[in-house]
């Protein structure tokens, strides 16, 4: 079964879970103030035994419950294999834990980006960065930004396409639900007129019938939708994310988080350094079987 997350986005629906944890430990690492952030980056003191974390020496991080590939293999992120889990390390890395002091927890979707203490450092779980969730959340910088994918099955007359040229030369039907950046892809990256439905759903249900040769939505659900919705499910291809709205998705902190701007300069120092780069092309294309087309 698939549902509209937060963000719009169709995903699996995840069970509620909420992790125990003492009142004591919640109240002592909720507290704190963007001041209090500004300070801890300026003056460097943005290393594992100077940060202010629920556990101290510990770097507490939560994903899902499950977590899905490609974000996390075999719902495992303490293997660190997958994008988010091995963003995760790298950041943990940065900061200056080892992955013996990094330890992992679940959470649901909402039951996270809800208001309150939290029971993590920060979580990472494809939460797009929103003011309205700014509100009572902290985010870092963008970690990861969506792009547009093409979803069809094995041997359609897409499943083969290498470029957006191969695309066009097979005269397809490709399809995307209304009112959506999926369907501006459709019509201005990849220049085809689209056969429009009223939401990803119906869609998907003509893809499913043959009625389509493809259907485009964001990577997150593409991810999805060819793994657990479409029989013999493909993704053919990303297509580069161009939307200045977009502003991505963030690793989501309690509100007003003394290390907030600790993780965004640890975040800022793997983008800098390639690292995140590699981890994206290694996890979210080539592992995931989801080229670029350009």
């Amino acid at each position: 079964m698939f549902v509209k997350n937060g963000s719009g986005r169709l995903i699996m629906k995840k069970l509620k879970l909420f992790a125990p944890l003492a009142i004591a430990a919640i109240l002592l690492t909720s507290c704190g103030s963007s001041d209090d952030s500004k300070s801890a980056s300026a003056s460097g003191e943005c290393k594992a035994g100077a940060l202010s974390t629920v556990t101290p020496e510990v770097l507490t991080i939560a994903t899902g419950e499950p977590a899905y590939s490609p974000w996390v293999l075999n719902d495992k992120p303490e293997s660190g294999e997958g994008f988010e889990a091995a963003v995760a390390y790298a950041i943990a890395t940065e900061l200056g834990y080892t992955n013996e002091n990094v330890k992992w927890v679940r959470t649901t979707f909402d039951g996270a980006i809800a208001p309150g203490p939290k029971t993590f450092d920060f979580n990472i779980q494809q939460y797009s960065i929103t003011a309205e969730r700014a509100k009572v959340v902290d985010f870092s910088s963008s970690y990861y930004k969506s792009n547009q994918s093409i979803v069809s099955f094995k041997g359609s007359k897409i499943a083969g396409a290498k470029s957006i040229a191969d695309v066009k030369a097979a005269n397809p039907k490709i399809g995307a639900a209304v009112g959506t950046t999926s369907l501006d892809a459709v019509e201005n990256v990849l220049g085809l007129k689209a056969q429009v439905f009223n939401d990803n759903a119906a869609g998907v249900a003509a893809l499913k019938n043959g009625q389509i040769d493809g259907f485009v939505v964001d990577l997150p659900t593409a991810f999805y939708l060819s793994a657990a919705e479409i029989d013999n499910g493909i993704i053919v291809g990303q297509l580069e994310n161009s939307s200045s709205a977009d502003e991505g998705a963030g690793l989501l902190l309690s509100k007003d988080n003394p290390i907030t701007s600790c993780v965004t300069d640890a975040l800022e120092a793997i983008r800098t350094s390639g690292e995140l780069e590699e981890i994206t092309n290694k996890w979210l294309t080539s592992a995931a079987g989801a080229p670029f087309l350009k």
